[in-house]
């Protein structure tokens, strides 16, 4: 149709033309994840809202470098945009990012509600902390290794903690544990120094829920430890019930760092929550008493490993059966409906074999029926009012039978007297 053309164009027109991630980014399409990262976090602080008051370009930047970082930092993302650009990048699964320090009340509101239903908000750390901590401006206070901490940060705040560990400890490898009691929820950072003896962010792990308390770890063992993703593919999950067990190890990532060298090390606790304080307790332990858990640890993620490649495999042999099991349930009811049709047709064939008429009673006889049943029951109800009665007791004589039964002497009695015998 000649009419549709020219608004088709236009449509097209209208949509904004998406640039290519990687030269968002500014970096190469061989470049590796920690690349990746530092180029997004150099942009996204250049760019950041709470910078850039006025000026909307900065935030259409901001936008456009934590959307590409989005796809570039998730590896079948990655993957898939490497193989057919953005039309196999469903916008549904897109996690959705938020900096809570650049919002207002109401939209902080909305954040809130839509976490606590379970939509998946990944936040950001403020610009202003990340900010202060790049130009040296925040305060850090030192951690005694197996020394637990307890303390209190305000929401979009954070509190900065220095660890310093000789070259055996190094080797024995470092853990970093945070746990909130309250299960308020925070980030844990870890921080790399910079030439200007400021701090930028390497590390960041969100809380999780595990049982009465939410948590968040790192472990620097030596060798790769993977760390859960468990916000990823969660929208696709939840159309479909059985994508939330494929799906639920495709978040399972090494993380970047496997080992810290001997000297100080910066960690940090973040303010996660959207309107109150976050009560935590730090910890930060070297590995060298727990070497059987260090092996245990190793063996028991490459287990899991073996299982996330066994369940892309599974999964198609779960839906083909499933497929099936769906056809066979569908045909068991098709074949129940067509055995009882069957059977009532044969019915009445059977009872079309006869001359003689069907006697049906008439609603007049199934009355008087009633009615003499009625009948019938309350004599016998009588009958046995009469059973129970005493037997010493008279039953009473009615008074129009006395009197009948003096005139009857009157008359006949005293008459005969009065003649001579």
């Amino acid at each position: 149709m000649p009419g549709i053309s020219p608004k088709s164009e236009k449509n097209d027109a209208a949509k904004p033309q998406r640039r290519d991630p990687y030269e968002v980014l500014g970096v190469s399409r061989n470049s590796t994840d920690q690349e990746m990262k530092s180029a997004y976090r150099k942009m996204a602080l250049k760019y950041h809202p709470d910078k850039n008051a006025n000026d909307p370009e900065a935030a259409d930047i901001f936008k456009e470098v934590t959307f590409s970082y989005n796809i570039l930092s998730d590896p079948e993302k990655r993957r898939q945009y490497d193989t057919a650009g953005f039309e196999a990048i469903e916008s549904e699964s897109q996690e959705l990012e938020l900096d809570l320090s650049s919002l207002g009340a109401v939209n902080t509101m909305f954040a809130a509600l839509f976490s606590k239903l379970g939509v998946p908000i990944k936040t950001t750390v403020s610009a202003t902390v990340l900010e202060e901590a790049l130009n040296g401006a925040v305060t850090v206070q030192p951690l005694e290794l197996g020394q637990p901490l307890f303390r209190k940060v305000e929401k979009q705040c954070a509190h900065f903690y220095s660890v310093t560990i000789t070259e055996q400890e190094a080797q024995s490898g470092l853990v970093c544990r945070v746990q909130s009691p309250d299960k308020s929820k925070f980030k844990l950072l870890y921080f790399e120094p910079e030439e200007n003896g400021g701090l930028s962010l390497a590390l960041q792990e969100d809380s999780v829920k595990t049982g009465k308390f939410t948590s968040a770890g790192m472990y620097f063992l030596g060798f790769p430890v993977y760390r859960l993703d468990q916000a990823l593919n969660s929208v696709a999950a939840a159309k479909d019930p059985d994508a939330a067990f494929f799906k639920k190890l495709d978040g399972f990532q090494p993380c970047e760092i496997t080992e810290l060298k001997a000297g100080t090390h910066v960690f940090s606790v973040y303010g996660d929550n959207f309107f109150k304080s976050a009560s935590y307790s730090i910890e930060v332990l070297c590995c060298a008493p727990f070497s059987e858990e260090k092996d245990k640890l190793k063996e028991v993620e490459a287990q899991i490993l073996s299982k996330r490649a066994e369940l892309s495999k599974f999964e198609s042999e779960y839906r083909e059966v499933l497929t099936q099991f769906t056809d066979m349930t569908n045909r068991y009811a098709q074949e129940m409906q067509a055995i009882d049709d069957l059977l009532k047709e044969r019915n009445a064939i059977h009872a079309s074999y006869s001359t003689a008429p069907l006697k049906r009673s008439s609603s007049s006889s199934k009355i008087r029926g009633s009615f003499k049943e009625k009948d019938s029951k309350k004599e016998e109800k009588d009958s046995k009012k009469e059973e129970e009665r005493p037997a010493n007791r008279k039953k009473p004589t009615p008074t129009k039978d006395k009197t009948k039964r003096k005139k009857w002497y009157n008359i006949h009695l005293k008459g005969d007297r009065t003649k001579p015998c």
